[in-house]
């Protein structure tokens, strides 16, 4: 397969971008930075600068031509701005899905965010901004006459990957590594599970296959 990963040097992207390469498929990194390249050469995954707060469907649907598959792994990130929560973590996922529709690429995975539809929409606070603009991101993606899946782990942890995860529509708060995030959308491209399905992942019992299975 050929993945186009947006925020392809994201902690969880570049995990992602090493276990689809070692798997003989094809993945593309959308980086905004040109100095990050080296960085996602590294993994066996082909870099492409793009910065998708300021490009078109059709630069996007460019890097997309004949992908079998999207991924959505990036955001504005800790101490960035309010406005950036939207115009990455929210505008730049749904510029993905138009670009992705448009260029014909089928299946379109998501990273979100654990809990993001309980933000609270009076309060100005950067945490609940950016849970809204996940959440609207979602609600946009949702809509969409594509394969999607919504992943939506819990606190991300930099610990080793275990294998085995808790899925489902909704799970208490807890943490998970990026490595068993990466595992499990490696999992989703590969297998076709949880199609047009939305759930919140957390560290469980249950190896990866067997829990989307049961989605």
């Amino acid at each position: 397969m050929r993945v186009v990963i947006a925020g392809g040097h994201g902690k969880i992207a570049l995990i992602l971008e090493r276990l689809l390469a070692e798997a003989g498929h094809e993945p593309v990194g959308i980086i905004r930075n040109p100095d990050q390249r080296v960085d996602v050469d590294a993994t066996g995954a082909v870099a492409v600068v793009l910065d998708l707060e300021h490009a078109s469907v059709e630069e996007v649907g460019q890097v997309l031509k004949n992908a079998d598959a999207a991924v959505f792994a990036a955001g504005a990130g800790p101490g960035s701005t309010a406005e950036r929560k939207f115009t990455v973590d929210r505008d730049a996922a749904i510029l993905l899905a138009d670009a992705a529709e448009a260029a014909g690429v089928p299946r379109l995975v998501v990273v979100s965010a654990i809990a993001t539809d309980e933000f609270d929409a009076e309060s100005d606070d950067v945490f609940q901004l950016y849970l809204r603009a996940k959440s609207e991101a979602d609600a946009s993606v949702r809509e969409r006459d594509l394969d999607w899946t919504i992943v939506r782990p819990g606190g991300l942890t930099n610990e080793p990957g275990t294998g085995r995860v808790r899925a489902a529509t909704t799970v208490p708060r807890a943490s998970i590594p990026r490595a068993d995030v990466a595992a499990t959308i490696a999992a989703l491209l590969t297998s076709g599970a949880a199609s047009r399905t939305q759930f919140e992942l957390v560290s469980g019992d249950d190896p990866i296959d067997e829990a989307l299975a049961s989605l």
